[in-house]
């Protein structure tokens, strides 16, 4: 399991996936025009999600070591447990009666899930 990414961390995990690698300056500096964070904030999580095996500064050059599909999933998952007691199918059900789904959409999810088994 993927180690836990924040809302502030994620969003500067999207910033760090579509620029990567990237030295820590114009990380710093993509931070600050997006983000609005100043050197020092963006230093931080930098370091905080170093210690958590998420990215690696090495010679100030940052890259990540989870993939955007792996936080994803690790979101899901965590979801999944904490409001639906880990039952997919309940997680399921209840996306889909909050979502308009297309019949396009449906089909993409059955293809998805019979894919699966």
């Amino acid at each position: 399991m993927a180690p836990k990414i924040h809302e502030s961390e994620y969003r500067f995990c999207l910033i760090l996936w579509e620029n990567e690698p990237v030295s820590s300056r114009e990380l710093s500096e993509l931070c600050r025009e997006k983000l609005g964070w100043s050197k020092t904030t963006t230093y931080t999580v930098i370091k905080r999600l170093s210690d958590r095996g998420v990215v690696k500064n090495e010679n100030t050059i940052v890259t990540s070591l989870i993939t955007k599909e792996e936080a994803q999933i690790n979101e899901i998952d965590e979801l999944v447990e904490k409001k639906f007691e880990g039952s997919v199918p309940a997680f399921i059900a209840a996306f889909a009666r909050s979502k308009n789904l297309s019949e396009e959409e449906i089909a993409q999810i059955r293809k998805i899930i019979d894919k699966q088994v």
